[in-house]
């Protein structure tokens, strides 16, 4: 697995587009960087842009980006509602895939001595890069913001970590390091008070407001022992808030920053906003996102939005994010495009799915022309998605049978493992013509010398292992699916078994029909041993298939003579 690195810097101009559009060309410019977003802010007058790629690509196109911004914004002149200390005010590493957090700080602290060395600028590292506990976060580090900062950068304290100590009038300072993925979500409400958009702020972030006597607002701040400021707690862990006005929207909002959205996720940020803001006397209208959003967040939002309609969750992947995005109201503001804000569609290779994003007319075109792929394969890994859709839509159905309330949850179960095994057979419909085209590409290498032989051959192999590989899954991920036709046969909505007879017949037929290209694929194998060991694990799927669906489908039969 490749590794593969998200940044995210937040640059001090949301207005002049002109600008933004140099610095995110200065990104763009190291080859091998996709940048996924930019998404300015008028009010807040800052850009937050978002770019992945391999680590060395990406710490050279964040330095290319801040340099840029050093040059052409002047923070001298810089007004905005989000605070800031810098041109480049943050410019967080973030581990996507095939690295750890621990090899990202290190990464970090590369680019901040660069930073700090060549272009002059006060740099503070943070969150896991920095080993100073006192210092690590973001909001202490800012403290006092651009204005503060000449007289803060010379406490001995407050030295940076790299670059000089004096405060650049023109660039100001900046803050790097490697953290976890964050989500920047902001609520909309009712209402153009900032006072009272931070009241609900205080409510619900972790760090909660201080403690006083009498009124919450201006009584006196109490003190411990120690004579800290007592703080009482929100009601949200790993959540950060403000409340500021945005005057593009004419709005008030709740600005929220959730750290680990495994330990709150959007949809309960969401509603506990709600819950203060109806005790507060306001509503809330909608949310937007800030940035990108993993796609486990709005699987779960759109889940957790379902089961309070008391509604099945085992629906599609699409529905959930429908789901996620109207009940959100993720689209109040402006439109909300899945491909461009999730960020797994927005990094998906869209020739990976090349096949299952035709339409049913369109495949079948394909499939019948002359060329030979998709063929068999494809086809029998397409066949076993129909079954499990039609499993899953049985589940559904009898979910939602009136009368039926008290089993939702055992037939929503059923109906989501339904709709995982249709996702994985969907995908093995384009890998299956993928390990075909492997095979073609290979017999088309050159076989002049004996050492080009040799590559050809060892390619071969390589490709046929492959092609025996990926119909061998589509045999399993199938016969996985009988289980849940079963439970729909046997104690299903009685008027859909028919519907659960034919997931068994096209279950049968995707087994058989990728057992047929195993046995063919698994005959060019020169390990004979390996040979050998797919084609009996192949035999053992394939008659238990048969044995097991004959009798459903015997079933199916009986109940409606």
């Amino acid at each position: 697995m490749s590794q593969l690195i998200e940044c995210v810097p937040n640059f001090s101009e949301g207005d002049d587009m002109n600008c933004i559009k140099q610095i995110t060309d200065a990104i763009e410019s190291v080859e091998g960087i996709k940048l996924l977003d930019v998404d300015p802010g008028k009010a807040t007058n800052r850009t937050v842009v978002t770019f992945v790629g391999k680590p060395e690509d990406v710490i050279e196109a964040a330095y290319r980006g801040i340099q840029k911004a050093a040059e052409l914004i002047d923070m001298s002149k810089h007004k905005g509602e989000h605070p800031r200390m810098g041109a480049t005010d943050v410019c967080p590493l973030i581990p996507v895939s095939g690295i750890t957090i621990e090899e990202t700080v290190l990464y970090s602290q590369k680019l901040a001595k660069r930073v700090g060395e060549e272009l002059k600028i006060p740099v503070y590292l943070y969150e896991y890069s920095q080993q100073n506990t006192e210092r690590n976060n973001l909001s202490i580090i800012r403290a006092g913001e651009y204005e503060g900062f000449f007289k803060k950068i010379k406490l001995p304290e407050w030295k940076p970590d790299f670059g000089p100590s004096d405060f650049s009038l023109k660039s100001g300072a900046t803050v790097i390091g490697a953290r976890d993925f964050l989500i920047a979500y902001n609520v909309n409400l009712n209402t153009k008070s900032v006072r009272l958009a931070n009241s609900i702020a205080f409510d619900i972030r972790e760090a909660g407001r201080v403690k006083r006597e009498g009124d919450l607002l201006t009584g006196k701040i109490i003190k411990d022992e120690n004579g800290n400021d007592v703080r009482i707690p929100g009601t949200l862990k790993a959540c950060k808030a403000i409340g500021w006005f945005i005057d593009e929207y004419n709005v008030a909002q709740i600005s929220i920053n959730l750290t680990n959205f495994k330990i709150t996720s959007v949809h309960q940020a969401f509603e506990e906003v709600c819950k203060s803001a109806e005790r507060r006397g306001m509503r809330v209208t909608g949310s937007e996102l800030v940035g990108l959003i993993p796609l486990e967040s709005m699987l779960d939002a759109g889940k957790y939005f379902l089961q309070k309609q008391n509604r099945s969750i085992g629906v599609s992947e699409e529905e959930l994010i429908h789901i996620a995005i109207k009940s959100l109201g993720l689209d109040e503001l402006s439109s909300f495009d899945p491909n461009k804000k999730i960020i797994e569609y927005n990094l998906k290779n869209t020739m990976d799915e090349k096949l299952i994003s035709m339409n049913l007319r369109a495949f079948a075109n394909e499939t019948a022309s002359e060329s030979p792929a998709p063929g068999g394969g494809s086809i029998s890994a397409y066949a076993g998605s129909l079954g499990a859709a039609l499993g899953a839509m049985v589940a559904n159905l009898s979910a939602g049978k009136r009368g039926w309330e008290s089993q939702i949850d055992f037939f929503s179960t059923w109906a989501e493992k339904g709709q995982k095994i249709k996702d994985a057979l969907l995908k093995y419909v384009d890998e299956d013509t993928r390990a075909f085209t492997e095979i073609m590409k290979a017999f088309a290498l050159p076989k002049t010398t004996d050492e080009e032989k040799l590559k050809r051959s060892e390619a071969i192999q390589i490709a046929t292992k492959y092609a025996c590989e990926v119909p061998l899954k589509v045999m399993k991920t199938a016969h996985s699916t009988i289980e849940l036709l079963q439970a729909m046969i046997e104690k299903g909505n009685p008027n859909s078994v028919t519907d659960a007879g034919v997931g068994i017949l096209c279950v049968k037929a995707a087994v058989h029909g990728a057992y047929l290209n195993v046995m063919v694929n698994s005959k060019d194998l020169l390990d004979k041993k390996l040979s050998d060991e797919i084609m009996i694990e192949a035999k053992d799927i394939f008659y238990k298939n048969s044995k097991i669906a004959d009798k459903l489908l015997l079933k199916v039969e009986q109940s409606i003579s």
